[in-house]
């Protein structure tokens, strides 16, 4: 008895048109092959079959790219898009402020310091005061 695997998660089943690839696919292999093999056979007789091939191949790249490539769901010119919003045209600046504690602390730890050296300075001047009064008396 043959099994078929069923994915846990049916969100992620995409309906398959024909020869087992989905819309998607087909029209972006359609692009591609539209703009492949005219470039392969206008540089195909000037450069040679395999100059050639390999041009018709990087012409094809990124559809092939577009067709195939998804992430978190994603396809990839909405990556693309998302990637170029952030980027380039969203202003660059946090809409927060956090606080930072630390630097916070070390600014009361110098406040401190500030105070207690105040403290002593007119302590000292205080007792230097105290004895130049008992030598006057």
């Amino acid at each position: 008895m043959a099994y078929v695997p069923i994915p846990k998660d049916l969100s992620t089943v995409k309906t398959k048109v024909m020869f087992n690839l989905t819309k998607r696919q087909l029209i972006c292999f359609s692009i591609a092959l539209v703009v492949g093999l005219p470039i392969f056979f206008l540089i195909k007789d000037s450069t040679g079959t395999s100059t050639a091939t390999l041009i018709m191949i990087f012409s094809m790249l990124p559809f092939f790219m577009f067709a195939m490539y998804e992430k978190h769901g994603q396809p990839l010119e909405l990556i693309l898009k998302h990637y170029i919003e952030v980027r380039f045209l969203k202003p660059k600046y946090r809409p927060y402020k956090t606080k930072n504690f630390y630097s916070l602390l070390i600014r009361q730890n110098q406040l401190d310091e500030e105070v207690k050296y105040i403290v002593k300075k007119a302590k000292s001047r205080q007792s230097q005061a105290n004895k130049r009064r008992k030598k006057t008396n």
